[in-house]
């Protein structure tokens, strides 16, 4: 576990870079392009990875954002062989926007009501 808290803390570093540029396309891309590794993942490889970005961003120096977590968290669970998606959703009034990420369309990084007060416009 101590090793993927590690590969947690260093992905959230990586996006944070793009985040600190507004660079959102990018970040958006990286994890567009961040492949599902062709391995069967283990039975607690979801819960597993989702409780080590949690403690990475408890160690974090910063507040880290939903974006920043939920790229983090979509990009271990694909190199885990889970095939996961970050989903970006908003709200119209009043606009807010927020980023969680799903497996087999069930939220694993957040509550499970997420889809239903923010109205999905991408997921990768």
């Amino acid at each position: 576990m101590p090793f993927l808290v590690l590969q947690a803390y260093v992905k959230l570093i990586h996006f944070d870079f793009y985040l600190a540029k507004n660079d959102f396309a990018t970040l958006h891309g990286k994890v567009r392009r961040c492949l599902v590794v062709n391995k069967a993942p283990s039975p607690d490889a979801i819960n597993r990875i989702c409780s080590a970005v949690d403690m990475a961003c408890i160690w974090y120096w910063k507040e880290v954002r939903c974006l920043q977590r939920s790229a983090a968290t979509a990009c271990l669970l694909k190199r885990h062989g889970v095939a996961a998606q970050m989903v970006i959703g908003a709200q119209q009034m009043p606009f807010k926007a927020h980023a969680w990420v799903e497996v087999d369309g069930h939220v694993v990084n957040d509550k499970p009501y997420m889809p239903e007060i923010y109205g999905v416009l991408d997921r990768c």
